[in-house]
């Protein structure tokens, strides 16, 4: 679960100029001096949520096809993109690839299959698809709820004092969008019964009817599998785990990686730990917990890119938020010299 992007654009501007042959030419260089091959490697792994088919209006800056398209051009240009357990095999061995990136999505949103699939596809980029099975075949996460809610309600003002959530004036985009930002703030912490009643609770004060079309189907599921991605375990509600006691957290990994075992017909090996920052969404009982239940590796939301000796169990992600190939180049660059964080708790 992420919030949508607000503070910068993820859409080069009308006219930008591509990064020239040169240009590119060069940033592989640095690429390839930060990121060799062999055991001095780093491994960058990418993480994506939605990507809409055309701009939201609500969050303009997000992720849409032309957007994601224009990232997958650049990131076959200047990195060599590997299935994300091959990477990890790879990295244990040093033998990674010089300028080494693997490409992940989360939560399950079913515009992965309908928008971004066909997109991976045209550019030959393999990527591993984290899914929360709770939400299949038309639930929808609490956040997307909230989302959803403020979007279309009707009214200039929407009064959540009886939920002790406040009243909202909401007679603006921005309005909106600032307060979407507040109420997820407000919720995201709460025990995982008590945030999907206000979540829904919310959606019944705006008037809204709740989306049944946000996340993937089973067949979906399914179909992504068979095209040769790879689907990876995402607990069955999207918890909170260090909110968790050990069986609560047990029983949703666990029963998270075998629904989708059952529905791809092959093992789930991957893992990603909901929310994921190291400390205060997991902890480290949960990297023994993903390692004990046979995953080959689980990925984190810490900045970063692994290194050979790094915990199999808490890779690092990062996707840059800039609107040019330059500036999205050099911050995934800077990237490469983040030591990533690791739960100690």
């Amino acid at each position: 679960m992420a919030l949508p992007v607000t503070t910068t654009t993820t859409r080069a501007p009308a006219g930008a100029r591509p990064l020239s042959r040169a240009a590119s030419g060069v940033l592989r260089r640095v690429l390839a001096t930060l990121s060799p091959a062999g055991g001095r490697g780093r491994l960058t792994i990418l993480q994506f949520h939605r990507v809409h088919a055309r701009p939201d209006t609500l969050f303009p800056r997000e992720v849409d096809a032309t957007a994601f398209r224009e990232r997958l051009a650049w990131v076959r240009a200047w990195f060599n993109v590997l299935p994300l357990e091959d990477a990890v095999r790879a990295l244990a061995r040093g033998a990674l690839p010089e300028r080494a990136l693997a490409v992940t999505f989360d939560d399950g949103y079913a515009d992965n299959v309908t928008v971004a699939l066909p997109i991976l596809r045209e550019h030959d980029v393999h990527a591993t698809f984290f899914i929360a099975t709770g939400f299949l075949d038309g639930g929808a996460m609490w956040n997307d709820i909230v989302i959803e809610a403020v979007r279309a309600a009707r009214a200039s003002r929407l009064d959540l004092t009886p939920l002790d959530l406040g009243a909202h004036v909401i007679d603006t985009v921005n309005a909106r969008r600032a307060v979407i930002r507040t109420l997820v703030d407000a919720l995201k912490y709460r025990p995982v019964h008590d945030r999907e009643e206000a979540a829904r609770a919310i959606g019944e004060r705006a008037g809204v009817a709740l989306r049944r079309d946000l996340m993937m189907t089973r067949e979906q599921v399914r179909a992504l599998a068979a095209t040769g991605m790879a689907v990876g375990g995402h607990t069955v509600s999207h918890p909170i785990l260090a909110r968790l006691d050990d069986a609560q957290a047990r029983r949703e990994v666990a029963e998270g990686r075998d629904a989708l075992e059952a529905m791809v017909g092959q093992p789930v090996r991957l893992f990603a730990y909901p929310n994921g920052k190291p400390d205060v969404d997991y902890c480290a009982r949960h990297a023994k917990l993903a390692q004990s239940l046979g995953f080959a590796a689980a990925v984190s939301t810490a900045w970063g890119a692994a290194r050979m000796g790094d915990a199999l169990h808490e890779l690092p992600r990062f996707t840059p938020w800039d609107a040019t190939p330059l500036r999205w180049g050099a911050r995934l660059a800077r990237n490469l010299l983040v030591a990533p964080q690791r739960a100690v708790t």
